[in-house]
Formats: structure tokens, sequence, C-alpha cells
């Protein structure tokens, strides 16, 4: 089995976004009989702020669920503005930079760097080169184009600049991959061969994730009516979510008692999001919940909602659509034809331009009065999670590549060091 080095900004105990899915990564990895080190930053997101016990400004080794994790400082911004977000990436590229090298001594086979940060990619790729290792690039974000469009960099010199080292930097890696058929499409427009570009999808976790036949506890909790819809957004309240509309939908549709709004999650955007909803009766803001309720949690919806801004279509995927869809409940997402999340839910959801609450809240009006149609999209939403997403499926998929990949190097085997050469991190 090969030795994998992972690097990327976020990794447990963070649940949602990136983090999740480089956690549960690794995690299989080490059950699949690989040996894995992660250099990650300390727990932030999405609240942007460190969590107790963690440290912003110290570095820390930990083990979790047989994973080597080396913490490497980082500073973290309380309102991620586009040039303080930018520093931020930058302070965790220049400290894990040190890790990266040090773990050369790991002697891994195959080095993984997750964007985000595509900052971390020129430290991972030369620790892939130092130890003689192959090295592959994972895009859950394009961040670059993201920041582009949403005005986080700004000017032609700076965007000239930026896509041009992007290209540079994935002519580097071995292998580069991403999340859905339309980024993978971006990739060879970005110069990435088909031989080096790799689907690999987020995944859902079919067992863990059911959809309830009672329902939710949380129902109770909240004090919603037996019979009132529920239209729930949870994840990340961050600026690319376009929560705006979620705020003006809910306020157009203050006046009907039948349709309750819960908002879970944390993040910058929370703030005026709570501002837009004070004082409405059928609206309910929670913190991201325990992992061990997660069932209940995506179950309490009736609807699912899905913001997505036009202007950062197809340079991301939001990764919370796999656990909608393992709900077996239907999503009501905003999102322009032909993208990734658009096609996604073409046979699993229903899709409303972005932006445009009016659509949203007409939309949101026809599902809740339409039983029989919420069942009939929420049970394809099910069946697409366990025939297209389940984890252990797409995870024996990469496992192959990552063999097929460590493999095609000539030293492969000569590389690994015995027993006793091992490299122990104190």
């Amino acid at each position: 089995m090969a030795r994998i080095l992972v690097t990327g900004i976020n990794y447990a105990p963070e649940r949602i976004g990136a983090g999740k899915y480089t956690t549960e990564l690794c995690e299989w990895l080490v059950q699949a009989g690989h040996q894995v080190r992660v250099v990650t930053a300390p727990p932030y997101y999405p609240a942007w702020k460190v969590d107790p016990p963690y440290e912003s400004g110290r570095w820390k080794v930990e083990h979790i669920a047989g994973v080597e994790v080396l913490r490497c400082p980082l500073w973290v911004p309380a309102q991620p503005s586009g040039l303080k977000r930018l520093l931020h990436l930058a302070s965790f590229a220049a400290s894990s930079l040190p890790a990266l090298l040090y773990s050369t001594a790991f002697r891994p086979d195959i080095v993984i760097s997750i964007a985000p940060s595509l900052m971390n990619a020129p430290g991972a790729w030369l620790a892939a080169r130092l130890s003689r290792g192959k090295c592959w690039l994972h895009i859950q974000d394009f961040e670059v184009g993201a920041a582009l469009d949403m005005g986080l960099l700004k000017g032609k010199s700076l965007a000239r600049a930026a896509l041009a080292i992007e290209r540079w930097l994935f002519a580097r890696f071995d292998r580069v991959s991403t999340i859905s058929e339309n980024m993978l499409a971006l990739l060879h427009r970005k110069g990435v061969p088909a031989s080096r570009a790799v689907l690999l999808p987020n995944w859902a976790d079919i067992s863990q994730i059911r959809p309830l036949t009672a329902p939710s506890p949380y129902r109770a909790e909240l004090g919603i009516p037996e019979k009132a819809i529920v239209a729930l957004y949870s994840g990340n309240m961050n600026l690319k979510q376009g929560l705006e509309v979620l705020g003006a939908c809910a306020k157009q549709l203050a006046g009907d008692p039948d349709i309750y709004f819960v908002f879970g999650g944390n993040g910058p955007g929370r703030e005026a999001l709570e501002q837009e909803c004070k004082g409405m009766p059928n609206v309910r803001f929670l913190d991201l919940q325990p992992s061990e309720r997660l069932s209940d949690w995506l179950g309490l919806a009736d609807i699912h909602l899905l913001p997505q801004r036009a202007d950062v279509a197809d340079l991301v995927m939001p990764s919370k659509l796999t656990g909608m869809l393992a709900s077996g409940r239907v999503t009501l997402a905003t999102a322009m034809p032909d993208t990734a999340l658009a096609l996604a839910l073409r046979h699993s959801g229903i899709v409303t331009p972005p932006g445009d609450a009016s659509a949203l809240s007409h939309a949101l009006r026809e599902l809740a009065a339409d039983a029989p149609k919420r069942v009939q999209l929420g049970k394809a939403a099910r069946l697409q999670a366990e025939t297209t997403l389940a984890r252990d499926r797409i995870l024996g998929r990469f496992n192959e590549q990552l063999a097929a990949l460590a493999h095609a190097n000539a030293d492969f085997s000569s590389r690994r060091p015995s027993s006793d050469q091992e490299d122990t991190t104190p």
C-alpha cells in the first residue's frame, strides 16, 4: 500500500464543505490500508474563528481515526474581505511549507493538494518532487475564477497574472481532478489534457443519511406545527451562497402560516440574513448541528433550499447537495440552466433563476401545495444518491487510480523505507 501525504486548509473537526470531504477521503484511505499524513490548519470554518482548544499560532500534531494530522498556524480574519481572504490563505501556505518539506522524510508515494487553497499547490508539488513521488491536485472550487467573478480580485493585469499562475500550476501536476462534469470540461479549457484530468465527485454517506419514516424530532423542538411545510437551508453562510435571495423569499412568504423557514449554519453572511428575517414568526435560525443527528436534521426538510450565485456557476459545486439528495427530499435551487447544479437536479429537484426571489417564492408555494410531487422528486433524489453518489463506489475507483499512478513511478517499490527507517513525528 502507498504512503499518501495530503494538504488542504480544512479538516476535521470541521463538518461541512471541503473539510468534510478531505477528512472522509483520508479516513477511507487509512481503512483501505494506506498510511496517510495530513498537513492542515486549525479548524476555523465556517465561523471564521479558530475552535477552542486549538490555537491559531501554533504547530500541533494529533492523530484522528488513524490519520496523522499536522496543524500549521494561520491568520483568520473576523470579516473575510477580498484582501484579507488572500492574506489568510497566504498565511497558511507559508506556515505549511515547512511541514510539507519536513514530510519528505515520510517518503510519500503520492502528494495530494486540495483546492481551496490553490496557494498550497506549489508546496505540495515541491514535496512530491523532492520525495520522487507523484502529485495530484483536487479542485473543489475554482477559487481564482470565483474571486474574479465576485470582484474579490480586481484589475485586468491582476486577473491575467492569477489565471496564468493557475494554468502553470495545473500543468505541473500528474493528475488534476474536480467534482462535476462541467468543472471537468473547464479543466480541459484551462489546458489539462484528458489523460491527466479525473472526475472525482463528492459523495454521500447513504448509510448514515437515510429518509425518515416519521416526523423529525427537530419539528417539535423548534415548535413547528405538524402540518406546516419546512423549507430548510443547511450549511455554511458565506459570500458565494447568495443567501440574500432566501431572506427576500422569506419576507414574501411571511404571511403564509403553512410554510416555515429553518436556516441552519454559520458564517459571515448569517448576520445579514438574520436582520432580513427579524421579527418573522415563521423563521428559525440554528447553528450547525451534530453529525450524529444528521439524518434527523436533513429529514426535517420537506423542501431543501439551495441558493447559488450566477457569477460562480460551474466554478464551485455546492458540497451540501449530496446530503440533501441522500435524505430523500426534494431540492429547490437557484441556478442557471445547463450548469452543473441544474443538471444534477434535472430529475430530483426544481431550479429557478439566481437572485430572483419572486420566482423562488412562486416555486416554493407550488411545491408546498403539491405533496405527490414532493414525494416523487424525493424518491428520485434518494435513488440518485444510491446509484451515483455512494461513497465506497466513488472512493474505490479513486483508490484504483491512485494505485495506478503510484506504480507508474519506476522507483515506487525501491523508495519505500523499511520498518527501521520509517519517519516518526515527535
